[in-house]
């Protein structure tokens, strides 16, 4: 039963949790993490863990696309990131953080004196990397890369520029295809142009789509419809709610999408469409809520952000944070100024006790203890409310 609360006269509003809101009930039953399968397989296409990453170049370049692939997760690569916008790829990250720490400095030195160009000077060199041409035969070349290691990688368009992108992005010989935006629908209206029509889009192509994000039940059931293999919930790490005034607790928007899932498995007699967890994910206990709340797999950004193969290690923004108008992500310094080999970060062994490594062996351990063997049987967990 859904419970609504009066805002004011006149007004009300539906209650609703966030990862943080809820906890894991363990069963009677307890078994040996040994015996836990976290394997995740999409479409055609299978993964030893149910793990993408946010389509972020602070993180994913062409050496941990390659990393992260190998090591069982899927890679997604923003076409309209800097990959194919700058020859040094290094030199640029370098620059956004060089940035950053001159907006951290001149915060602490100026005090009131300070304005919003020194604040957000790292956006402003985001924003100025991002205006620069998008070169395919450039972002081609790297992708060429990361597809001549035999791992299998996602690559990631913007609703507005996937009809004109894809043709090229496909004779890359990438595997999955992601449409994403801060909050996407089945349909995106276009006043200059034609409209995307998603599920004509999707019909159109040779290979798997998963669209995103969204936080509703009912714009899920819309991008299941469009013959997406999979839809995200959430938009990453980003400033939604202060920019946009727009914000859906996680564990809500989850359990809706897979309300929805469930609804549109019964209407289509049998097509299974899977969920992608992709915000409020900041540590494994984050990631095994995620998937108890219905998802089936995650898409990790700043979780991932102090791996030593990171683009920018130590530093996060989410691929929202150079949009040309209206950025909705901050770049921000994490971890505690060390770095860690990516394969400890999601495997282990880890002295970290609150979750920031080891991601899939505590997600491993949290499913034996409550006696469960497969993601899929773990999202049927008993869940309570704090």
């Amino acid at each position: 039963m859904q419970e609504y609360v009066d805002i004011g006269r006149g007004r009300t509003a539906r209650r609703v949790y966030g990862l943080n809101q809820i906890d894991i009930v363990p069963s009677r039953r307890t078994r040996s993490s040994h015996d836990v399968d976290t394997s995740w397989k999409i479409d055609a296409y299978s993964f030893d863990i149910p793990v993408m990453t946010h389509p972020t170049d602070s993180i994913v370049t062409p050496e941990f696309a390659i990393e992260f692939g190998k090591l069982g997760g899927l890679p997604v690569i923003n076409a309209e990131g800097l990959w194919g916008r700058v020859d040094d790829l290094d030199a640029a990250l370098r620059g956004v953080v060089e940035a950053a720490r001159k907006a951290e400095s001149a915060l602490f030195e100026e005090g009131d004196a300070t304005t919003a160009s020194d604040i957000f000077g790292a956006n402003a060199e985001l924003q100025r990397l991002h205006a620069l041409e998008l070169n395919v035969d450039l972002l081609q070349e790297r992708l060429n890369q990361v597809r001549e290691s035999g791992v299998r990688f996602a690559v990631r368009v913007s609703p507005q520029n996937a009809r004109e992108l894809a043709p090229a992005l496909i004779k890359s010989g990438m595997d999955l295809l992601v449409v994403q935006g801060t909050l996407v629908s089945a349909e995106h209206v276009h006043r200059d142009g034609e409209p995307l029509n998603l599920k004509e889009f999707i019909g159109s192509l040779d290979i798997p789509v998963i669209a995103g994000g969204v936080v509703d039940y009912t714009t899920a059931m819309h991008l299941m419809r469009t013959g997406a293999a999979g839809v995200i919930i959430g938009s990453g790490h980003t400033t939604n709610n202060e920019s946009l005034g727009i914000d859906v607790p996680m564990a809500t928007a989850i359990a809706d999408a897979a309300a929805a899932r469930r609804d549109y498995l019964d209407e289509t007699g049998g097509r299974y469409v899977h969920i992608i967890a992709d915000s409020s994910l900041h540590n494994s206990g984050d990631v095994a809520k995620a998937i108890a709340c219905g998802a089936d797999a995650v898409s990790l950004g700043l979780p991932l952000a102090t791996a030593a193969s990171a683009g920018a290690p130590n530093w996060y923004w989410p691929s929202t944070a150079g949009h040309p108008k209206l950025p909705r992500g901050l770049v921000e310094e994490v971890g505690l100024g060390e770095t860690q080999p990516l394969e400890e970060l999601l495997f282990g062994p880890t002295t970290n006790p609150i979750g920031g490594e080891n991601i899939i062996g505590a997600l491993r351990r949290s499913m034996a203890k409550c006696g469960y063997t497969d993601i899929k049987s773990f999202q049927k967990v008993d869940l309570v409310v704090r």
